[in-house]
């Protein structure tokens, strides 16, 4: 096992897909299954044994503090995205460190996997994805990211718009983890971005987290992926909430936890 890891959540969206539900709270906050969507990954993370937790909220951030972790504020989380949000914490960006959004949830099972992967960046991707996704949209491509795997075994491309099914070899699910070089390699890519004033096209305050990576990609970092097949949720829309798979994951997955 890798040295002491911090666990990095970012929470900071408003969630307008899951409105009403976040009209008085932040989307990881959202009850599912009666319980608020966080607190499952919250589970995860405490039972392989990390307790250094942060969490980078936004909206509403105020209802995060009763929450047993740092607690970093992205003031400008309605014009900024996932990037800016991480660099919020960007002091306790060092070491070791999972990065994870604040609108999943994840096995026990895939978080040993990716802290068990050898590799100074590693990226959880579902194999299996294709079927949860057309559970959860009518058209999957509109939702789905590229991701291709190059002859090594690792990530080429990541987090572009498919124009076909054959472009998603696997779908990122927003759960990393950066060795201290990795973490060195992903500072550079981000202080070289900042001074260019731009992140593969973007506004590095508007840059996603796949920019970031695909970034790195093409400086010739190597990242590599861990292969899940299933087992986590992605709660993002309302119709997230009531669909069977979601509630049926979350319940394998809480009690996995509560059997350790």
């Amino acid at each position: 096992m890798m040295a002491a890891l911090t666990s990095i959540i970012l929470a900071a969206g408003e969630g307008t897909r899951l409105r009403p539900h976040t009209v008085e709270c932040p989307k990881c906050l959202v009850p599912v299954n009666e319980r608020p969507l966080i607190h499952y990954q919250l589970d995860v993370i405490r039972s392989v044994g990390i307790d250094r937790i942060v969490i980078v909220g936004g909206y509403l951030a105020e209802q995060l503090r009763p929450i047993e972790a740092t607690l970093r504020i992205n003031a400008d989380y309605n014009t900024t995205n996932m990037v800016h949000s991480l660099f919020c914490a960007r002091d306790l960006i060092q070491g070791d460190v999972l990065i994870s959004y604040g609108d999943i949830v994840y096995s026990r099972n895939i978080l040993e996997r990716l802290i068990a992967a050898p590799y100074d960046i590693s990226v959880v991707i579902d194999r299996e994805w294709e079927p949860y996704w057309q559970a959860r949209f009518e058209d999957p491509l509109l939702d789905a990211e590229t991701l291709k795997i190059n002859a090594k075994g690792c990530i080429q491309e990541i987090g572009q718009t498919p124009r076909n099914l054959t472009e998603i070899e696997g779908q990122y699910i927003g759960l990393m983890k950066f060795s201290s070089k990795g973490v060195d390699a992903l500072q550079k890519t981000h202080a070289i971005a900042s001074g260019a004033g731009e992140l593969r096209g973007k506004p590095v305050e508007k840059a996603y987290m796949t920019d970031l990576i695909q970034a790195m990609i093409d400086c010739d970092t190597e990242v590599w992926p861990v292969h899940i097949d299933g087992a986590w949720v992605e709660i993002d829309t309302v119709e997230d909430l009531s669909l069977d798979v979601t509630c049926n994951r979350i319940r394998s997955i809480s009690n996995s936890c509560q059997s350790q």
